[in-house]
């Protein structure tokens, strides 16, 4: 991938070595690589590829100072739980007609999908469409509770999902370029302390080897964030 003259300037200046969270914030801030309001990312290299089952990482943080995103919500339930979700300000509400859609029509219009207990028996249908997706409701990550109305607004409030991909890595939201530096560094320490705690028990020697935070189209910068849990 070929990248622009304010790209490759920017590399020049990078840090080579980890710096601490605030220098990091400071050189990601100075040097946008959008004109647009990026979003920052939070990326991890984990000590290992981690497979499948119970050592899979995956988990929630709540960011102090939001996630500066429109987060669209969708959620699965029925009678007063799906008024409750409508009042908290869920996107869209619904149980057989929202499910019939994403079976059908591979639909996955939203950010975050909750559902109730009971509504998870449809909800499983649409596994094969959320699941790859990361959207699929889970009750380790609160998305599969009756409190309709608190999950909807800590979705629209800064909490953010995180699941390591297929390598045994992480990528996770932490705010916008335009925060201020103080907002997003403390928004970036609340993702490292929740990707650490985060641990399966199975896991031994190092979890995290590097941490480096970017903008969506910055350069990336390593930072001193990994704890090396031995």
């Amino acid at each position: 991938m070929k990248h622009g003259k304010k790209y490759r300037s920017a590399l020049k200046k990078a840090p080579r070595k980890p710096v601490g969270i605030e220098e990091a914030v400071k050189f990601v801030k100075a040097n946008p690589g959008a004109k647009f309001d990026e979003t920052v990312d939070v990326y991890f290299r984990l000590g290992k590829e981690l497979a499948k089952g119970d050592t899979a990482v995956r988990g929630t943080v709540k960011l102090p100072n939001g996630s500066g995103k429109n987060v669209r919500v969708a959620v699965f339930a029925g009678g007063d739980h799906a008024e409750e979700a409508r009042q908290a300000g869920a996107d869209y509400v619904g149980l057989a007609d929202l499910v019939e859609k994403v079976v059908k029509e591979g639909w996955c219009d939203f950010d975050v999908a909750i559902a109730t207990v009971e509504a998870m028996k449809e909800v499983r249908k649409c596994a094969r469409v959320l699941g790859p997706r990361g959207l699929m409701p889970n009750p380790k990550t609160g998305t599969v509770t009756d409190d309709t109305a608190t999950a909807v607004k800590e979705a629209k409030g800064g909490k953010v999902d995180f699941r390591m991909d297929k390598t045994g890595n992480l990528a996770v939201v932490a705010g916008k370029v335009s925060f201020s530096a103080e907002a997003l560094a403390e928004n970036i320490k609340a993702v490292v302390s929740a990707v650490q705690a985060a641990k399966p028990a199975s896991v031994k020697g190092v979890f995290v080897k590097s941490v480096s935070i970017s903008s969506t189209m910055g350069v990336g910068v390593p930072v001193i964030a990994a704890a090396e849990a031995e």
